[in-house]
């Protein structure tokens, strides 16, 4: 069975997830979360991403995504897990203060190499209006589900402040 990812429309609205090797909290430190947001923007604006919510959790991302251009979803995602995996692993590698370093380069260790992100993806095509609110709710509800923060706009690392009608770090197309 492939474990890539399976988008049969190419027009659609996407949700997806996709966690870190061993469910590992890497992504307690912001450098390592910038790069996650900062090749987001850069898809977006190199590849045509169209962004309709996300968050970065400790191990693990969630998107409600689309292709808004001539580059398939699919080959966006691959190139973005691809460059993160690069970029997060060398981060940790040069970070001096990194106190789980060695730790951390072992859990992503392989014969082959290193493998950073997991090899399963779960994309679910999002027919209809109702379930795209209820993923988005799903995405913003998971810091204050696992006790990070009281609201969702509070958690800086998501899309939560876009829908609560203020700026968030990314563009992103609310959907009311």
């Amino acid at each position: 069975m492939s474990r890539k990812y399976k988008f049969q429309n190419p027009e659609g609205i996407y949700f997806v997830s996709f966690a870190v090797q061993g469910w590992v909290d890497v992504f307690t430190n912001n450098d390592y979360i910038n790069i996650l947001v900062e090749n987001l923007r850069y898809c977006q604006e190199q590849k045509g991403l169209e962004l309709f919510a996300w968050i970065v959790m400790p191990n693990h991302v969630h998107f409600v995504i689309r292709a808004g251009g001539d580059i398939l979803l699919q080959d966006i995602l691959r190139d973005y897990k691809k460059f993160t995996s690069k970029a997060v692993t060398q981060a940790i590698t040069d970070n001096i203060q990194e106190s789980r370093k060695e730790w951390l380069l072992q859990q992503f260790k392989t014969p082959k190499g290193f493998r950073f992100w997991r090899a399963d993806n779960k994309p679910i095509e999002l027919w209809s209006n109702k379930v795209i609110d209820q993923k988005i709710n799903y995405i913003h509800q998971n810091p204050v589900k696992k006790g990070l923060v009281l609201r969702p706009e509070e958690y800086l690392y998501s899309s939560a402040a876009d829908y609560a009608g203020e700026k968030g770090l990314l563009e992103v197309i609310v959907v009311r």
